[in-house]
């Protein structure tokens, strides 16, 4: 298994990997918006056997909260073939996002996910921190990561996505 950046030559194994994984095309056009938006993101592959089997996304959120301004990321969309989950290529790509991540000087992680998957990587409910979800999501499932000591210590606000989130 090899966890890489995404290429251009893979926009459409990954289109069709999203859409595979969630059974409709939103979370795959999400993913299409979002990389041509013009915002930076982190785009990662799992490819095995010369076949894309996973894919992972953040996006930069916008913090509410108090300055300094924080560099928050937003983690997901995230799919793995159906055949190859619950084989480890999800936290494959989630460790290797966060390592992406704390390369790029990012200060935490933000994702709206499963509370039996995310907390086994570090990430806590949010709402721990005073931090909440534009969304109204169950406190459980709206998570946070640290990547620097304390950085959100004090900090409270609502963490907005892009507005390509809202039309998916």
């Amino acid at each position: 298994m090899n966890i890489r950046k995404e290429l251009a030559d893979d926009i459409q194994n990954v289109w069709h990997l999203n859409v595979n994984a969630f059974e409709t095309d939103a979370e795959a056009n999400l993913v299409n918006v979002l990389r041509n938006s013009g915002i930076p993101y982190i785009s990662l592959v799992a490819e095995e056997n010369d076949e894309i089997t996973g894919h992972i996304l953040f996006t930069p959120v916008t913090f509410s909260g108090p300055p300094p301004k924080l560099r928050i990321m937003g983690l997901g969309p995230m799919a793995v073939l159906k055949n190859r989950q619950r084989n480890g290529v999800g936290s494959m790509l989630v460790k290797a996002g966060i390592k992406r991540c704390i390369s790029e000087n990012i200060d935490a992680i933000v994702v709206l996910g499963h509370p039996e998957f995310y907390p086994k990587f570090g990430f806590v409910p949010a709402v721990q921190y005073g931090i909440t979800s534009e969304y109204d999501v169950p406190d459980d499932v709206f998570m946070v990561l640290e990547l620097k000591t304390s950085v959100l210590q004090g900090k409270s606000g609502v963490i907005k996505y892009h507005k390509a989130f809202s039309s998916a």
